[in-house]
């Protein structure tokens, strides 16, 4: 039980107020911040997924996010920012 509690991971701790049906005993990743990322290597790749993000949130009126997505495309593909402010 001392390993359970302390080392290992497991624990006999179970949730209360009815929470066990739906989640498990108290363990140490319940203390643990899970921090996901994504890397996009290939430039097709990056220019592609950079114009459909562009399409996507100009659908849902997101134009900052849209714009994120033309600037990718632009940096990979060299894609123009119709947008952009020209000097």
């Amino acid at each position: 039980m001392s390993f359970g509690d302390k080392v290992i991971g497991t624990n006999h701790v179970l949730p209360t107020r009815g929470a066990a049906r739906y989640t498990g005993g108290l363990w140490v990743g319940k203390y643990l911040k899970t921090v996901t990322y994504q890397e996009v290597t290939d430039a097709g790749s990056q220019a592609l997924l950079g114009r459909l993000c562009g399409r996507a949130a100009r659908v849902e009126l997101f134009e900052g996010h849209a714009r994120s997505g033309d600037v990718r495309a632009a940096k990979a593909a060299g894609d123009e920012l119709p947008w952009a402010v020209r000097a």
